[in-house]
């Protein structure tokens, strides 16, 4: 494609967008050095994504339309999922990064479907599933007349076959595991990852009814059901298994829960089947072989020169990143036919948003505030509106999804895609971008890199370098490097204190009611992490589960600082141990969002 017409100043990577290139998306040569540049790179992604439009657009047309994704891509005003920029172009081009499998209740299912996980990650796509169909541990084998040894043991087994995947692949594997409420494993599947070094490539998730959460209010008893026989195996008390739940997850930071009535409450195609998991991180509800693509508007590049946001432009970028994401479904080479055929059969994608906590700090808005909320719910209302409104046009010039006159959507409203709006971690293309992921607030202002195993660096977040220069005196750079906040520094203007607000000085119920705001205008999910501070106590867990609940949040995550031995996050001046140091580059892993992240290459490994 054509980029040397293009007026778009060239992007200023941060060195650590710049070695996540290097390392990670470009294509490189036999010696694993790069063979193209960024502007290269976005042009190759822009135009073979673009090209997809010639069975309904002139020549003309699809040039100008992958002028428009490169402009967006390249001005770091949007990106879409990393896949999407590995590899488009590749002979295996699979460019989405969200997967759901089957599991049914036999072994050609469970080996069938661990096949299949090793061929998506081996591509850089994470995986979900539901371990809920397993019959239970010491549940009658009626072909050999033994016992089944639990769902928890295959979970086990998909775990070390990730790891292994991981070894050849461009990033590390990733998993989704959930249970129901109602399963008689229930109790071990909470426990699992408490007091041990296991299943580190999964996050885990109790699906929760409605009936369940309300057991749970009422201090009541609920069925567990064997999925095998359909048969009630035992009643068991709610509050124990809530209260389980979240000892759990203050020990280790897992289990999150899923909603699932609410979740299936919100499914477009519910003939076609229900949803029982999410991909890795929680903010994509997908069917049993559905895949969906994702991209993000960084809004960090969206402030007017007013102070306010620049709503026109959001609107046009919003547009411009339906149809980008749209036109990925048609150029996806995807790795198992039955994938294919249910992402076609419902044209699933997610706008969502990243760079959130960047764009109050420049509005000066304070993140835990009525403020912030009212401005993060008009943004999202606006991104969906128009991705809503592109998805209408798109279906009048290409088509309705195939499964629009089964939806929810038929005789009332046009749509080319079954949902549009995700709001994700956005872990490695937020380093791209140089922006705050996704919509949480910054994790800390400073952090400290290993270079290689032996250089550290210490750096200050650039905002806080702008707005902050006047007082940004030696000691008091001694004071955040300690502390990675400036929130008890006296020498800092009182403003300034409260606009750089952390994520650990940030009240749960706040981080809740920020996930709630932007749920209210999205279609599928969002991703978000309740950061609790080493002294919340299991209380906090709980009021945060309940309070997700309650407001309508379709999932919810905590994690408490130092809750596992291995913490991929210090904020100190010393150098990290080697515990927190990434396999790939020996970069330092921040913790965000449900996943570990290397600062400094981009290795992504979500098991947090």
């Amino acid at each position: 494609m054509e980029t040397s017409e293009t007026l778009i100043p060239e992007p200023a990577f941060s060195d650590v967008a710049a070695r996540v290139l290097s390392k990670r998306i470009l294509r490189r040569n036999a010696a694993g050095e790069p063979v193209e540049t960024p502007e290269e790179m976005f042009g190759r992604v822009a135009w073979e994504v673009a090209k997809v439009e010639r069975s309904h657009c002139s020549e003309a047309e699809v040039h100008r339309l992958a002028k428009d994704f490169f402009r967006a891509m390249y001005s770091l005003e949007f990106l879409p999922n990393s896949p999407t920029l590995v590899n488009a172009g590749l002979p295996d081009g699979q460019l989405a990064g969200c997967f759901v499998l089957p599991l049914e209740d036999s072994m050609g299912s469970i080996f069938g479907t661990l096949r299949s996980m090793a061929l998506i990650q081996k591509s850089g796509g994470g995986t979900g599933f539901s371990f809920s169909s397993l019959r239970p541990k010491d549940d009658l084998v009626a072909t050999t007349k033994g016992s089944s040894s639990g769902p928890v043991s295959f979970m086990r087994l998909f775990d070390y076959a990730c790891e292994v995947t991981r070894l050849g692949g461009v990033r590390s594997g990733a998993n989704m595991g959930v249970m129901r409420c109602d399963h008689p494993d229930i109790l071990e599947f909470i426990n699992t990852k408490v007091g041990g070094d296991v299943l580190k490539t999964f996050n885990i998730s109790v699906a929760v009814t409605d009936h369940f959460m309300e057991c749970v209010r009422d201090d009541a008893e609920y069925a567990l059901v064997n999925p095998r026989t359909k048969e009630v195996a035992a009643r068991i008390n709610a509050r124990h298994v809530f209260d389980l739940i979240v000892g759990s997850a203050w020990k280790s930071g897992d289990p999150g829960l899923l909603f699932i009535d609410r979740i299936n409450a919100a499914n477009p195609t519910p003939s076609r089947g229900s949803i029982e998991a999410t991909n890795p991180c929680g903010e994509q509800p997908l069917l049993p072989y559905e895949s969906c693509v994702l991209g993000s508007i960084n809004l960090s590049r969206f402030v007017a020169p007013t102070g306010g946001v620049d709503y026109e432009r959001l609107r046009k970028t919003a547009r411009i990143a339906l149809r980008f994401l749209d036109d990925i479904v048609d150029a996806n080479k995807y790795p198992i036919p039955e994938i294919e055929t249910t992402t076609k059969a419902n044209r699933k994608v997610g706008v969502g948003v990243m760079g959130f906590a960047d764009l109050l700090i420049r509005m000066g808005i304070v993140y835990d505030s009525e403020s912030a909320l009212a401005v993060g719910e008009e943004i999202m209302m606006t991104v969906s509106t128009e991705a809503e409104r592109e998805s209408e046009r798109l279906a009048d010039i290409k088509g309705y999804f195939p499964n629009y006159a089964v939806s929810v959507f038929a005789q009332r409203q046009r749509r080319r895609n079954a949902s549009v709006s995700t709001v994700a971690p956005t872990g490695t293309i937020s380093l791209l971008a140089n922006c705050s992921s996704g919509i949480e607030p910054l994790y800390a202002l400073t952090y400290t890199r290993i270079m290689l195993g032996a250089e550290t660096r210490v750096s200050l977040h650039p905002l806080l370098e702008e707005l902050a220069a006047p007082h940004l005196s030696s000691h008091v750079r001694r004071r955040i490097v300690e502390t990675g906040s400036i929130r008890d520094i006296t020498e800092m203007p009182e403003h300034l204190r409260r606009l750089f607000v952390t994520a650990y000085e940030v009240a749960p119920e706040w981080h809740v009611r920020m996930q709630a705001a932007f749920q209210r205008h999205v279609d599928s999910a969002v991703s978000k992490t309740v950061n609790l501070s080493n002294g919340a106590s299991k209380d906090d867990v709980s009021r945060t589960y309940l309070l997700a609940d309650q407001l309508q949040c379709k999932g919810i995550t905590v994690y408490r600082d130092g809750c596992r031995d291995q913490q991929v996050l210090k904020i100190t001046s010393d150098v990290a141990p080697p515990s927190d140091i990434c396999p790939e580059c020996s970069g330092t892993m921040v913790h965000a969002s449900g996943c570990v992240t290397c600062g400094a290459c981009g290795y992504t490994y979500c098991n947090v």
